[in-house]
């Protein structure tokens, strides 16, 4: 586990001018009609309108992070950050790309993500390079992997892609949704993926960004949890770990957040009822010296 960990989620619509390009469109062409063609060719259908686009021809609108800190006497901050800083402010997508990835780069935090592996780290890199940006800090590699941190490496520590790490990517893998409402976290609420491009194109990027926040937050209560379970937490720490983040929910609703009143209460919402006495007897379970060595024992 890192010193400083940054679980991060993006948030992307089509964009309209790479899809002009790539479909040899009219510039006069509206977006709406570019989007439609760019769902056509990735394979829309009636069931499927709006598929999965290559993320070369996204564009990156959003980026939201929970940032955890760890000094050297053991005090830990927490902080929920977002670009654009702005809501009501759209970034340059270079500009957004650029200075995420240059925080990255400089303080080398390690990386938490939710099927970040095959996509928000890849578009990042794609979309920079289509925005023409320069990202050294975020490429410097080390010339041996254990030398220093290597966001590129597949076997690393440097980056943590939960869903890669929980699942074997057949039928049974589980959405961040289903993964973290199974465990009593908040997943989406009201707002999914395919939605945000329709928030886009009515200019709420307040939504997007909110949206963001909560994706951020679930993927680092999801990690928390995992983190839990591989032993980096004992059960009281990972319950410091959560309030923590309670801490911060309610400072920022009492900064004007109010959105995330809304993840809150569902959180709360989701807190162990009378019923679920059982689960949470065993929740207390950890590896013992007292606990048989044999199963049927």
């Amino acid at each position: 586990m890192g010193q400083r960990v940054c679980a991060f989620d993006l948030e992307w619509v089509p964009d309209a001018p790479s899809g002009r390009r790539v479909y040899r469109l009219p510039a006069t062409l509206p977006d709406g009609d570019v989007f439609q063609v760019m769902w056509e060719q990735g394979g829309a259908t009636e069931d499927k309108p709006r598929p999965y686009l290559k993320t070369a021809l996204c564009r990156v609108v959003s980026v939201a992070a929970v940032i955890r800190d760890q000094a050297r006497n053991g005090e830990v901050t927490l902080r929920l950050t977002a670009l654009p800083k702005q809501a009501d402010q759209p970034m340059a997508e270079g500009e957004l790309i650029h200075t995420f990835l240059s925080y990255v780069g400089q303080q080398k935090p390690q990386l938490v993500g939710f099927n970040s592996q095959t996509s928000d780290l890849p578009i990042l890199l794609q979309r920079g390079m289509v925005t023409g940006i320069s990202a050294q800090s975020f490429c410097q590699r080390p010339d041996k992997p254990w030398e220093g941190v290597d966001y590129f490496a597949r076997q690393t520590e440097a980056h943590i892609d939960i869903k890669n790490l929980v699942s074997g990517w057949g039928i049974g893998t589980p959405s961040l949704h289903e993964l973290a409402a199974a465990m009593g976290i908040p997943g989406k609420m009201g707002t999914d993926g395919s939605s945000v491009v329709d928030l886009w194109v009515e200019g709420n990027l307040r939504a997007i960004v909110n949206y963001n926040h909560f994706d951020a937050l679930t993927t680092y209560l999801v990690w928390l949890r995992m983190a839990l379970f591989a032993g980096f937490f004992s059960l009281e720490q990972h319950q410091t770990e959560e309030n923590r983040v309670r801490d911060l929910l309610h400072q920022r609703i009492a900064a004007g957040d109010q959105h995330l009143a809304q993840f809150l209460d569902q959180w709360h919402h989701f807190q162990p009822q009378p019923a679920d006495t059982v689960a949470m007897d065993l929740s207390s379970l950890t590896d013992r010296a007292d606990l048989p060595t044999d199963i049927a024992a």
